[in-house]
This record gives C-alpha cells, structure tokens and sequence, in this order.
C-alpha cells in the first residue's frame, strides 16, 4: 500500500469522521466501505456484527491475527437485546443497552460497513454492496435474525398510534413503556407469532412486568391480561412450564393457545388473532394495551442461499457448528438451524464451542468438541424476580446452580439485569465468555 494509501486505511478514516464537515458526515460510511472492500481476501471473514460475530472477531483476531480478520456490519450501533424486556417495562433505559459499533468491534479487526448481497461458497467469496466482492479462506455467518412487522396487517404503520409497542425494535420498545404506563381500563394483550422467534420467554416475560406495574399503580382489578400464543404450551421445557402455569394462576392471567396475530387496527385499538385449530376463524379482541411481538425468519440474503437449507436457516451440523456441505464455513446464533432457542446464553456456549471447531479445522483436523444444545432464558416474572430456565436439545433442564431453578428468585433477577450486561460486554464480545459449562462443573464436583 502506498503512503497515501495507508494513511486513509479504514481504521484511520474510521476515526477521522469528527473532522469532516457536517455537508461530508453523510457520505463517510459509503467511503469507509468502499475503502474497507479494496481488501479483497481476509483468512477469517464474519458476517454480522451481532453478539455471535463480535465474540467470533474477537477469538479469530487471537488465532489468526487482526489483520487478518473482518467484520460485515452495516448498522453503526450495537444493542445488547436481551435488557429490552427491562426497558420496556420501565426498569432500564433503553440507552444502557447500546454502544458504539466501532466500540465492541476488536481492535484491529477491520470493520467493513457494508451490507452482504450474495454468498457464493463454491468459490470463496462474499457479494456487498455496490457490487464489491471479498474472499476468504474461512466463513463465520453470524447474521442474525429479521423481524417482519409487514407481515401482520396494518403494522408497522400502527405503531404511529398510542397504546401498542414491542420489545423486540429499538423504534419500537420505549412505546410498549408509554403504553404501560398509560393503561386506564380494558385488554393489555400480549402476542407470540406462528413463526421461530429470539428468545422465546421474552413475549410473556413483559406480560409479567405488566402485571406487577399495575398492581403497583392500582390499576390491576381493571385490567383483562391476555397472553394470545400461536403455540400450544406456555414453554417449551415441562419443569418451567409448569413454574409458569402456576404464576399465571396466581396472577389471573387468560391464556389463549394456537391464536395468531394476523391484523392490527390500531385506529380503532383492535386485533385481529387467526385460530390455527379452525384455519380461516378469527376473532377480534379490543385492546387498552397491545404488545406485539412480531414474526420472525432468516435473513433475506440467506434465502435460496446455498448455504442454507430448505426454510433459508444457515445448514450446520449441530454438535460442531460446521458447516454441512462446506467445511470452511461456520455458522452461530439467531441465523443458524440449530434445533435450540435462540438466545445470547446459547450464541454464549456456541462460540466456545465453535472456536474449538475452527481451531482444529484449521489444523486439517476433525472437529471434536461437541455443543449440547445448551440455551437458557432468565424468565423475569416480577421486578425482583426471576426463573432461570437453562435445558439442552432435548428440552430438558440443564441447570448451573445446585438449587431448584424452576422457582422464582430474587437473586436471578439481579444476575438478570445487573450482572449478565457485564459479562456480555466485558466477556462474551471480548470472546472469553463461552456459557457456564465451567461454572456448572464446579459447582456440582463441590456438592460430591
């Protein structure tokens, strides 16, 4: 590289931004990545700058070396998702969830701000933007999950209204708050969507923080709540679900198994739920209160991909994280076909998982490390309480702590919301964190 030509590299631009002129700012992400792409081959490239991309950066910048990493990430903030459920019943703010992207990225590691177009395994390269093509030896996707709003009539132009909000959208989280606290009388209805979501327990967790908000504003006695679920059990793992049918007793809470939201008329405050039993019935419930948590899927650029299986979810073997038809390319979280939930504890244990496998392909070596399917879900039932749901592939319990975790505690609602925020950005982003494998280990050999 020349001398000018060093001089503008993409982290020198990076931090130079202030010092463009306001006219400028607008056109400085298009030139970092344009500048970023005239690289044309990294060893290791990352597609997503998500809690799985981050964390992988991070351990292929050890492996590998810096320099020879990338990250694809379009998006100039970095949200640690799982305190929304937090956020949207009023104990955190929403700005203690976000960052700077240039802040979690790994020093050195290059960031490349650009939007994949194309995967073209065959012959090792990746299409972004503008019709820029990158190569690479090895493929870490990490894309995430997309949210599809669109899906549901009348959303997400309904969000313009009052009394309706999600958790699931920095746009959209802070309303589900406003919504709360602006409840007088009628139905808070809570959604869950025919489709894969991230964190399955966060649609009824937010259901609980409404509850206890409107007993505490003595608002309860005139409040219907409604959990409408497209499923057909409360949660997925028995001991848990058996917790929560329990609290939702207590609590007078209705549920309705196999009602899908399917329309939203948020002028007249109604929706509109499809019963799955009786396909083509619906029925229309009147709401003071909806939270909607929306229908979800594989990135679009993962549609058709070959990389993908046949409903677009990255294709990996699910004890290795390899890829199943190519062997240099990985896959880690929300995007994958992994048969477990989709959450930060479970992106957590894959990437130690993951680091192992990659470490040892790199070597020509068979990939031994296998991951359990381990995932788990801090089930928020109150302000100071929590059920920490933590199970395996087989939807049984595979718990840290030597006590019954199927009960609510106090002290799970504080690693909740104070303690896990730290290990996610000062561990799990840093690519130390690998889930609580280790954790689990100690405690049970000090019981023997």
């Amino acid at each position: 590289m020349s001398a000018v030509g060093a001089v503008f590299s993409c982290s020198c631009l990076r931090s130079s931004v202030w010092l463009l002129k306001p006219g400028m700012q607008k056109m400085s992400s298009l030139h970092t990545a344009a500048r970023c792409a005239v690289r044309d081959y990294y060893e290791v490239l990352v597609l997503g700058g998500g809690a799985g991309g981050i964390s992988m950066s991070a351990r292929m910048k050890r492996r590998v070396g810096a320099e020879n990493v990338a990250v694809v990430e379009p998006n100039k903030t970095h949200y640690y998702q799982p305190l929304w459920t937090l956020v949207g019943g009023g104990a955190k703010q929403l700005a203690a969830s976000a960052r700077p992207m240039r802040s979690v990225m790994p020093s050195g590691v290059e960031w490349i701000r650009s939007q994949v177009t194309a995967l073209d395994p065959d012959k090792n390269y990746v299409w972004l933007e503008n019709d820029i093509r990158v190569s690479y030896k090895y493929l870490i996707i990490a894309l995430g999950i997309s949210l599809h709003y669109e899906k549901i009539k009348g959303l997400p132009e309904g969000f313009n209204h009052p009394k309706i909000g999600s958790n699931y959208s920095a746009q959209t989280v802070e309303k589900t708050w406003r919504a709360l606290q602006d409840f007088k009388e009628g139905n808070a209805i809570f959604t869950f969507p025919n489709t894969p979501v991230k964190c399955a327990g966060a649609p009824q967790k937010i259901m609980y923080l409404a509850d206890a908000y409107l007993r505490k504003t003595g608002k309860r006695s005139k409040a219907n709540i409604i959990f409408n679920t497209s499923l057909g059990v409360i949660f997925g793992v028995k001991k848990y679900a058996d917790a929560l049918l329990e609290i939702i007793k207590d609590k007078n809470i209705v549920v309705n198994y196999k009602r899908n939201l399917i329309e939203v008329r948020a002028d007249k405050q109604e929706a509109v739920f499809e019963n799955l039993d009786k396909p083509g019935e619906t029925e229309v419930y009147q709401y003071e209160m909806l939270h909607v948590t929306p229908p979800m899927g594989p990135p679009a650029v993962l549609i058709n991909s070959p990389v993908s299986d046949a409903s677009g979810w990255v294709d990996v073997d699910k004890e290795t994280l390899q890829h199943k038809k190519y062997p240099n390319v990985f896959g880690i979280g929300d995007c994958t076909n992994l048969p477990t939930s989709k959450t930060a504890a479970a992106v957590a244990a894959q990437s130690g998982v993951l680091d192992k496998t990659i470490s040892l392909v790199m070597k020509n070596k068979l990939p031994v490390k296998k991951y359990d399917g381990y995932t788990s879900c801090p089930l928020v039932t109150g302000y100071n309480k929590v059920i920490l749901a933590e199970f395996d592939y087989n939807a049984q319990p595979l718990e840290t702590f030597p006590i019954d975790q199927s009960k609510e505690r106090r002290t799970m609602y504080h690693m909740k919301a104070d303690m896990m925020p730290l290990l996610y950005w000062n561990a799990l982003l840093k690519g130390y964190w690998g889930g609580p494998a280790p954790i689990r280990k100690l405690m049970h050999l000090s019981l023997k």
